[in-house]
């Protein structure tokens, strides 16, 4: 669990860290300049501090109390599969998943979620209602409501611009139909969705992403009319209202992956699925400012399909979590083409997951 200690200072200097449970050095960190300083992911418990001048000289000590803090780097799972349980990771940090919260009620048929980057607001919306409702990322706690879809629809999907605050919801099906419709929010402020344009197809089970303030969402895969399995990808910008637009295809037809990006880096990563009848590990990759097919990335460390992913943007760090009742979470760098590594475990077995980040 991330600590962060704070203090003030009159010059550069070295801010030497122990842990008074034995003593030992913890951090022993330069920091430039005059004011305040703060050293992060540190463990909890009670701290001396000492400040030392580059030249020697003693600035300051005292005994500090560290408190919880929440990084630019906090990834939450949300529900689904009937669950209200919201679980939370620091992205940066392999380890197991903490408890965050709860929805407000028990969610079906993969809602899925998007964010304003480290603006901090966190949305889940769709499923088997119109509602969407939010958190704020960095602070615990239960989901509150925000308003609701253009209409009812299951398995849409969600991207967002990031920082410039906004969010779409694209695709679905809701008793018998299919939709192209995509709905967008203001992010920041409360209320209804609005109608953004129209897909070019009509398919559930996409998966979306974005390349962040450079403004293109990209959603991929899904399923048609008849249980069509598909691969195309399709693109928006996120600032100007309109129809998408084709993008290119995946490596195969899926549906039920799950997508995310390392933001203003511009690569895009959709990892698993399911293929007509068979789960699938396969994890591709594009460049979201440049219309082409995906490129096979690697693979997770197992065939998963309804999945959720975020990822810590430009600190470069992807993560999945839960799938076909599991609670694995696996992890890739963004960057680097190769296999997911083990993360960590969620801390329920979930399907139909959807997850969002403060980064």
């Amino acid at each position: 669990m991330p600590y962060k200690i704070s203090g003030t200072k009159s010059e550069t200097a070295r801010i030497i860290i122990l842990k008074e449970s034995d003593w030992s050095i913890e951090s022993n960190t330069v920091v430039s300049g005059s004011g305040a300083y703060s050293v992060e992911e540190l463990e909890s418990g009670v701290k001396t501090v000492i400040a030392e001048s580059t030249s020697g000289e003693m600035l300051g000590y005292g005994n500090v109390t560290s408190e919880y803090y929440a990084p630019q780097d906090r990834g939450v799972f949300m529900g689904n599969s009937g669950n209200v349980t919201m679980d939370y990771v620091a992205i940066s940090i392999t380890g197991n998943a903490t408890d965050f919260g709860d929805l407000l009620s028990a969610k079906y048929y993969i809602c899925d979620a998007c964010s304003n980057g480290s603006s901090g607001r966190g949305l889940l919306g769709g499923g088997n209602q119109a509602y969407i409702e939010y958190i704020t990322i960095g602070t615990l706690g239960n989901s509150t409501t925000f308003g609701n879809t253009s209409q009812n629809r299951r398995y849409p999907s969600c991207f967002s611009n990031g920082t410039n605050d906004r969010a779409i919801w694209a695709m679905g099906w809701w008793s018998s139909t299919y939709y192209n419709v995509m709905d967008y929010v203001t992010i920041s402020t409360t209320g209804d969705a609005s109608d953004f344009g129209d897909a070019i197809i009509k398919a559930q089970y996409s998966t979306g992403t974005s390349n962040d303030t450079n403004n293109r969402g990209v959603f991929g895969g899904g399923a048609t009319q008849g249980s069509s399995w598909i691969n195309d990808i399709n693109y928006v910008a996120i600032n100007s209202l309109g129809n998408s637009s084709d993008f290119g295809n995946l490596s195969i037809a899926r549906r039920s992956a799950a997508a995310t990006s390392d933001g203003t880096n511009n690569r895009g990563v959709f990892g698993g699925g399911y293929n007509a009848s068979f789960e699938v590990n396969i994890i591709d990759y594009i460049t979201i400012s440049s219309t082409s097919n995906a490129i096979n990335f690697g693979d997770l460390t197992r065939n998963a399909w309804e999945i959720g992913a975020t990822s810590s943007k430009t600190n470069n760090r992807g993560v999945w979590g839960g799938s076909n009742a599991k609670n694995i979470i696996d992890y890739i760098t963004i960057s680097s083409t190769g296999n997911a590594t083990d993360f960590g475990d969620l801390t329920v077995g979930r399907s139909e997951v959807a997850a969002v980040s403060n980064s």
